[in-house]
């Protein structure tokens, strides 16, 4: 039914060079503008006052809510560098419907802004009206507003309603939902399910979270950009970082711990997957993907990242990185009680936790430690954790923290969490793609998926710590970001100071710009950061990159090696020398 609802109207909306309408989606969860689900869209406009646009927004939405009988819903907008995002909320089985709610009351917006005629209102009413009656599912709403008195999760697609989460869930089809009173509400419940988000550090804190749980015994899964796993089973691969890879995690009937990693993505493009989750990670916030939804700076990311916490059961815990200043000046500006953790245990949120009684992480005297309340105990010492490089690479050491720290939430014991940290890899097996070390011909090769500056600094910060006879860099770009994007990537590379430099071509990647567009951009910010211009070498591919380096390293050399697209065949290249 889902293909026939979501075409089941066609609301015309005046457009011209000072007015353009992006598309109306779904929100099936809560995000930036709402805290419930509902329906979003993006308009660019130029040449009209805000106030004014906004004002007939909320005009218009009020009329077509309350002419189609949603008296109880909300209406809300968020302006932006030349722009507006609007939104409604929605009952949760009428989002297709909201959609054409939406576009309805945008379309009176639009009409009004452009001075054109609107169309037949009382027309569109009626079929918005049959639309709605088509979509309406009270058995759905039913098992969801019983299933919110026992405290359970539902999760809802176009095929099955679940309650509950893995091992302690069911579910059952759309077409066949049972009465609340039919369903055994005592064999239902929430798993622990821990959400993690940030710019940087998700996939790397999802994965030994994973694993904490997992040395304490549980059968634990994750989702990631990379795939959805439980426990030595990978369900299937591919990004997975939204509600898509959410449910097909906690409908697993084996599951009995979830990490969800929460991409900015997800968020803003379906709002947050779950609302019955025990504790949220935000690992940092930094530039990137700036420009997209409206979200033209790091505050205004920061507050997209944040609407994590409303995946949070009643009682939930927000792990925020004490270190990072965009997340401390997000939960200053909504006054959010949070465990926090730090590389410094001298750091105000730290001593302010500990002097409240509050649980927190930190690190002292070279060792991780978590402080419960009452105690601060020791995890492990930095030197025996090896993602962390003996120290150098810093990034992961807060990574650690935030691994900790959300599954002392979760109940993992700190001896369970010790052992995974002892025993957790910088390799394609535990944590593909982030500081991958292979040895090749005497020279150390690391393997890295950093593409923004945030990140490129903290790999570049932990290899700089270590000797080197010569440095090399492969480097290459997706064409969707900014030239300046593109050039940042080149200027935090070369902060390594290589000696030799190959930049790349993406094949398939390159986004609507021309071939050789993106390393000509690379190559020229090379060239202004003083690397020699015969110093520069060009390839068709990572791979055809890689091999040049490989080529050429000697023993005592070390390469970064920035692989973005081919990490299976670069691994495979690579492999006999790990």
């Amino acid at each position: 039914m889902s293909d026939d609802i979501a075409d089941a109207m066609e609301v015309p909306i005046a457009a011209s060079e000072a007015l353009q309408t992006g598309e109306a989606r779904r929100l099936t969860g809560p995000g930036l503008l709402l805290t419930q689900a509902g329906a979003t869209l993006e308009a660019q406009y130029s040449g009209f006052a805000p106030a004014r646009v906004a004002a007939l927004w909320h005009h218009h939405a009020r009329r077509v809510l309350d002419a189609v009988g949603w008296q109880d819903q909300e209406c809300t907008s968020r302006q932006f560098t030349g722009g507006i995002a609007v939104a409604i909320s929605a009952p949760a089985d009428q989002l297709y419907s909201a959609t054409f709610v939406l576009q309805l009351a945008w379309h009176l917006v639009a009409a009004d802004l452009l001075w054109q005629p609107r169309g037949d209102l009382a027309a569109m009413m009626d079929d918005l009206r049959r639309v709605m009656a088509r979509e309406a599912n009270p058995a759905m709403m039913a098992l969801m507003g019983a299933a919110a008195v026992h405290g359970l999760e539902v999760l809802v697609d176009e095929d099955f309603l679940t309650i509950g989460h893995g091992c302690a869930a069911q579910s059952w089809k759309m077409a066949h939902l049972p009465a609340p009173s039919a369903v055994d509400w005592q064999a239902l419940h929430n798993l622990p399910v821990g959400l993690i988000t940030g710019t940087n550090g998700k996939t790397t804190t999802t994965r030994l979270a994973m694993a904490m749980a997992r040395a304490a015994g549980k059968v634990a899964g994750l989702t990631s950009t990379d795939m959805v796993r439980v426990g030595d089973e990978i369900i299937d691969r591919g990004d997975y970082s939204g509600p898509g890879g959410a449910r097909l995690l906690l409908r697993h009937r084996g599951l009995e711990v979830g990490f969800l990693e929460i991409a900015r993505g997800g968020i803003l493009r379906r709002g947050v997957p779950v609302r019955q989750a025990i504790a949220a990670v935000v690992t940092n916030v930094a530039a990137d993907h700036l420009g997209d939804y409206g979200i033209d700076t790091v505050a205004e990311l920061a507050e997209a990242k944040f609407a994590i916490r409303h995946g949070l059961r009643a009682g939930g815990v927000l792990v925020l990185n004490a270190d990072d200043p965009p997340v401390v000046a997000e939960a200053n500006r909504l006054g959010l009680l949070a465990r926090w953790f730090s590389l410094n245990p001298d750091a105000p949120q730290i001593i302010a936790a500990r002097a409240a009684g509050q649980p927190c992480g930190f690190v002292e005297h070279g060792a991780i430690w978590l402080h419960n309340g009452r105690q601060a105990v020791p995890v492990i010492a930095v030197a025996d954790v090896p993602i962390a490089m003996g120290g150098a690479a810093g990034h992961n050491v807060s990574n650690a923290l935030a691994a900790c720290c959300l599954c002392s939430v979760m109940g993992v014991e700190i001896d369970a969490m010790a052992r995974s940290l002892a025993a957790f890899r910088s390799d394609p097996l535990d944590n593909p793609g982030r500081l991958n070390e292979f040895l090749h011909n005497g020279a150390r090769l690391f393997v890295d998926f950093a593409h923004n500056p945030h990140s490129i600094a903290a790999v570049t910060g932990a290899l700089l710590a270590l000797p080197a006879k010569r440095r090399f860099v492969m480097m290459a770009h997706a064409g969707d970001r900014s030239d300046e994007d593109i050039r940042a990537l080149a200027r935090g590379a070369c902060v390594l100071a290589p000696d030799v430099v190959v930049v790349a071509e993406l094949p398939g990647y390159t986004r609507g710009r021309a071939p050789g567009e993106i390393p000509a951009l690379l190559r020229a910010e090379c060239l202004v950061q003083g690397i020699p211009a015969d110093h520069i070498l060009s390839a068709q591919s990572p791979s055809e990159g890689v091999a040049k380096i490989m080529a050429e390293v000697r023993p005592g050399d070390l390469a970064l090696l920035l692989v973005h697209s081919e990490r299976d065949k670069v691994f495979r290249m690579l492999g006999s020398q790990a």
